[in-house]
This record gives C-alpha cells, sequence and structure tokens, in this order.
C-alpha cells in the first residue's frame, strides 16, 4: 500500500481475583536484568518462532477451549491481527512463507472484510489485503473492501456511543460505530490506508471524524488513557482507582501509531495524533512493571497482578515505533523497551507458543501460563518488528 515505513466481568469481584494473584504470578518465567536489546537477527528469529507455531495450529484451536465461533474464521478481529502483524514479519524476512500465507489467506476468503458493515472489528483485516495488493495481489485485494466501504459511507451511523448490553446478547446498538476503544486499532487504521493507497479522501475524512468522536467521549485527560467503553467511565476498582485495561489502551496506542504511518508529514490532522500518542507514551510508560509486563489493570496492584503478554506487546511496538520514527526520545524510552521485549522474550515457550495471553474480554482479568490467542502472537510480532528496527 505504499506505506511511508517499510519497515468488571463482576466488577469489584474480578478485581479482587487479580489483586490475589499470587500463586500464578508465581510460576510466571523469571526476571531479568537485561538493560541492552538483543541484535537483530534474534528478534526477529524469535518473532518468527511464534509465527511459525501460530501458522502450524491455524486449524487446531483445542488449546482455546473458551474460544468464540468466530476465532477460525481469518476475517475475524482475533485472527486478523495476527495476519495484519504478520505482514510486517513478511517485510522483514527473506522467507517467502509468510507472504504465500497471506495471500493464500486473502484468495480463499475472496479478500472480503468480515460480514458486519459498520462494525469495526470487521474491518482490521483489510490492513492485510492493502499489503497483499502490493505485494502479488493486485487490485483484487482491495476491490471488496472499496465496495464494503462505499456502502457503509452511503449510509453513515449517527446513534448514540453509549456502551448498552442487550439482555438477549449480541452486538450493542452502539457498535455501529466506534464506542469502545479498541475500534481505534480495527477501522481507521484500514481506512486511512485505504485513501493512501487510492487517493480517495472520503475513507480518510470519515475515520477522522468517529476517531474524534470516541476519544472525545472515552479519552480520560487527566490520566492520559482510554476507558474501554462508556460502563467503566465511572466504575473504580476495590482499591478506588479507575478502571484502565491494558489491552484497551495498548490496542488504541497501536492503532494511532498505524493511524499516523498513514499520513502525509503534512496532513493537517497528523498533529493531533502525534500529540495523543506522546501524551499516552509519556503515560505508559510510568506504569511498567518492574518485571518489564504490563498488568491486565493499568492502574491496580501491578506487582501483584498476573503478567499479560498482549498488552505488553502492543506496548513494547508503540514505544519501539515512536523510537523509529523520531516522535519519542529514544534515551528516555529505550528501558522500558529492553524491559518490555525481554519480558515477551521469556514468554514464548520452547516450541514458540506464547503464553500469557489474555483471553477476549473488555476489562482486566485473570490469565494463565497456557492462555493463548492469535492477537497475542499479533502483537509480540508487531512488538519484534519495531524493535528490530532499533537494532539494525
Amino acid at each position: 500500500m505504499g506505506r511511508k515505513w517499510l519497515l468488571l466481568f463482576a466488577f469489584a469481584g474480578g478485581l479482587g481475583t487479580i489483586g490475589g494473584c499470587a500463586p500464578t504470578q508465581a510460576v510466571a518465567p523469571a526476571r531479568t536484568a537485561a538493560t541492552e536489546l538483543p541484535d537483530r537477527a534474534r528478534v526477529l528469529a524469535t518473532a518468527a518462532r511464534a509465527a511459525d507455531w501460530q501458522l502450524a495450529n491455524l486449524d487446531d484451536l483445542s488449546y482455546m477451549p473458551s474460544a468464540r465461533r468466530s476465532t477460525a474464521n481469518p476475517r475475524d478481529w482475533q485472527q486478523a491481527t495476527f495476519w495484519v502483524a504478520l505482514t510486517e514479519l513478511a517485510d522483514r524476512s527473506a522467507d517467502p512463507r509468510y507472504r504465500d500465507a497471506i495471500l493464500a489467506t486473502g484468495r480463499r476468503v475472496g479478500w472480503k472484510l468480515g460480514d458486519r458493515l459498520h462494525h469495526a472489528d470487521d474491518h482490521l483485516i483489510g490492513q492485510a489485503w492493502l499489503w497483499a495488493a502490493e505485494h502479488g495481489a493486485g487490485a483484487q485485494a482491495i476491490a471488496p473492501m472499496r465496495a464494503t466501504f462505499d456502502r457503509m459511507l452511503a449510509d453513515p451511523q449517527t446513534g448514540s456511543l453509549e456502551f448498552i448490553a442487550p439482555a438477549e446478547g449480541g452486538d450493542p446498538a452502539c457498535t455501529t460505530r466506534w464506542c469502545w476503544c479498541d475500534a481505534i486499532f480495527m477501522a481507521p487504521t484500514t481506512l486511512t490506508a485505504l485513501t493512501e493507497e487510492t487517493g480517495d479522501k472520503r475513507y480518510a475524512d470519515f475515520a477522522h471524524r468517529e476517531f474524534d468522536a470516541v476519544t472525545d467521549y472515552l479519552y480520560d485527560r487527566q490520566e492520559k488513557l482510554y476507558y474501554r467503553d462508556s460502563r467503566f467511565i465511572t466504575r473504580r476498582d476495590p482499591g478506588g482507582a479507575k478502571l484502565f485495561w491494558s489491552r484497551g489502551n495498548g490496542w488504541v496506542m497501536a492503532g494511532i501509531a498505524r493511524i499516523i504511518d498513514n499520513l502525509d508529514a503534512s496532513d493537517p490532522r497528523r498533529a493531533r495524533y502525534v500529540d495523543l500518542f506522546r501524551d499516552m507514551a509519556g503515560r505508559i510508560v510510568t506504569l511498567q512493571r518492574t518485571d518489564g509486563y504490563w498488568a491486565p489493570s493499568l492502574l491496580g496492584d501491578r506487582e501483584s497482578a498476573p503478567i499479560e503478554t498482549s498488552g505488553t506487546g502492543f506496548y513494547v511496538y508503540s514505544l519501539a515505533w515512536g523510537v523509529n520514527r523520531g516522535l519519542l526520545d529514544r534515551a528516555a524510552y529505550e528501558s522500558a523497551i529492553v524491559r518490555g521485549w525481554n519480558a515477551l522474550e521469556r514468554a514464548v515457550e520452547p516450541d514458540g507458543r506464547l503464553g500469557w495471553v489474555q483471553q477476549v474480554s473488555d476489562r482486566p482479568d485473570d490469565v494463565k501460563r497456557e492462555d493463548a490467542q492469535f492477537y497475542g502472537v499479533g502483537a509480540l510480532i508487531l512488538a519484534g518488528s519495531e524493535v528490530a528496527d532499533m537494532v539494525r
């Protein structure tokens, strides 16, 4: 796509569980005092090992006993996070298997987005198809996406962003807009990339409007963090702290980074995203645990909570991305990146499986060593790609 850089639950009870997880934490990977990044080859080898494990287990979801049926669908956000991240590894690897896997998957599903027209989760996979269009698939890889987004733009939604879960289950009405912070990784990154690819500004203009709406609604300017959705704005944990979910804010930071990559330096919107990214980075770096991970609850009792790799992966990716783009000072952030990457490496099992990934949720929850998920591997690959570029 011509990218500029190739390179709670029951809320009181749930957080009480997090605060009392010493037995879980006791079997976490050992802490290290490493202060320097490993060499580029080692970083990419770790990312490739995790990617290879995931590719070998695409159709066997037995390791995720609570997985939703949609997890088996490459167009679903869970798998889509992995496929989007795999494009970054493919850019940095001489092994054609990663490129070939992305192209084969796109052809198999007809280069379609997800089935829900307005739902941001179903737009994420489009980033992989945009990459595929420039790496062998051609214009056919983005034609279904353009048709879907043109239908969406012809039927703009204007409903409330208040998140009200239906009693009968299913999607809340507000999810026809971006009423939960995860959406920032899913949709505007695809829409702004499509504008970059096609020159059609309608897609980015829509993304900017909806981004402003969700940010004005869910961003806490004092804490410099996003609430996951409106239900959490007034909730507090048992210790009285505000509820900010690690992976939710990881989605946001990584999403903002990828939006910035899709904007020209002269774009008048770019400065807003850069300022927001820097504000969040300055806050996030203060919330890292001593062992390099970020806990599921950012403001809770971090040191006694379980470790968690999906949020950690997105933060390492975002901070390294910021350093590589000259938006963050390397001297100020390198230590956090080093500790975060080494923490991620310790969570990769010898066979390549990444553990300690909090399962599908919308808030902090318990995490176990055996917990794995597509999006966790995606976060690790994204982190490894930018960390590798730091030590090039």
